[in-house]
């Protein structure tokens, strides 16, 4: 049996959204699912139990970041990432493509691969298809992904039609020099903002078998509903019996669109990041909580959540961590924004075996629409 295999559940009559299970050799989780980046072998400020606690059942990982450090050949000194971090669940690692892509002047491409900068102390290196594949052999991920090019936005239309059909080649090399045999290789399709590119990548692809597909090159600078247009000229073209992966996606407006449009995976920083800058997604839209307004507001972040940080802090005392630097901001707003994301993508697997989907986006969206804090 194939390492990893997808099994359709239940599809909505409204619109494209489907309730899948992904079966993985670190277990099985309900899609559609939205995966918390832990960049470099850490969901930051998290712990594993944590992460696990929210309801994640698979987290991704940057193939980049832990080439770089620690090392993948020391990752698999360790037993690989699921021992070496102590997350026995499923994880995924990109192919580290998009992080070298957007390097821009630390990198050149050609037919062999990519030759770039290390954006920690400068030095050279080399990445191949082949190579790429190594480290997340070495790694020991339940998903990989094959190395690809992600083209910026905007590009001419010759550049990404030459580049798709090179991401094509590379997918071959990726598929060869792929042996382990407890992992999946995804395949990820690309095409830039050309739906004609987009449905030529996806059917040549597809020709090549690979156990679940990814939808590349989307979420990099265009307006949403671009994105969403893309997203219907590429979903039809993947097999229904096999998984599909939207990289790069994480607010809650564009996770709904996706599912609408029939993707089952995601994947962002967005959560964790902006916590980081003081945001919090709430059920009714974004709270900048360094704002002066929530100085004396003792209020809970959000009155419709019951994660550990609604349950025990006002606003007030999140501004004032915040205002005062303490770390301990930077977890609570985590906790909370990985929290709502985790809980409306469960909420929406529900709403689609009960086929009110539909109903369920507009309700979620309406509400988030009104945007508690405008600032």
């Amino acid at each position: 049996m194939a390492a990893v295999r997808y099994e359709l559940i239940k599809e909505c009559s409204q619109t494209k959204a489907r309730v899948g299970r992904l079966h993985t050799p670190h277990g099985t989780f309900e899609t559609p699912i939205f995966m918390p980046v832990g960049t470099q072998g850490t969901v930051k400020t998290m712990t594993p139990e944590e992460v696990r606690d929210l309801g994640a059942g698979i987290i991704l990982s940057n193939t980049y970041h832990l080439y770089l450090r620690p090392g993948s050949d020391l990752v698999r000194e360790a037993g690989g990432l699921h021992r070496f971090m102590n997350w026995p669940h499923g994880i995924l690692t990109d192919s580290g493509g998009y992080q070298v892509f957007s390097l821009g002047p630390l990198r050149k491409i050609t037919e062999e691969g990519v030759e770039f900068k290390s954006h920690i102390d400068g030095s050279k290196h080399f990445f191949t298809p082949e190579k790429s594949i190594q480290i997340q052999m070495d790694l020991g991920a339940d998903i990989i992904m094959a190395f690809d090019e992600c083209p910026p936005h905007p590009s001419e239309y010759d550049y990404v039609k030459k580049s798709l059909e090179m991401t094509t080649r590379w997918a071959k090399r990726c598929q060869a020099a792929h042996t382990r045999e407890d992992q999946a290789l995804f395949g990820i399709t690309q095409g830039g903002m050309y739906a004609d590119l987009r449905r030529e990548s996806a059917a040549r692809l597809v020709e090549l078998d690979f156990p679940g597909y990814a939808i590349g090159g989307l979420s990099v600078g265009e307006p949403k509903p671009l994105m969403y247009e893309m997203l219907e000229a590429t979903v039809p073209e993947l097999p229904k019996e096999k998984a599909r992966y939207l990289m790069g996606v994480g607010s809650p407006d564009a996770l709904l669109e996706g599912v609408a449009r029939g993707v089952d995976m995601f994947d962002c920083v967005l959560p964790t990041r902006v916590a980081r800058n003081g945001l919090a997604f709430t059920t009714h839209g974004k709270v900048v909580i360094r704002n002066a307004r929530y100085a004396r507001d003792f209020e809970r972040l959000d009155p419709e959540c019951g994660c550990y940080t609604c349950q025990n802090y006002s606003r007030a005392y999140l501004r004032h961590l915040y205002k005062a630097e303490e770390i301990l901001v930077y977890r609570l707003l985590t906790i909370h924004n990985l929290h709502i994301l985790l809980k409306m993508m469960k909420e929406a697997r529900k709403a689609i075996e009960e086929d009110r989907f539909l109903q369920f986006k507009r309700e979620f969206l309406d509400k988030y629409g009104q945007e508690m804090d405008h600032s």
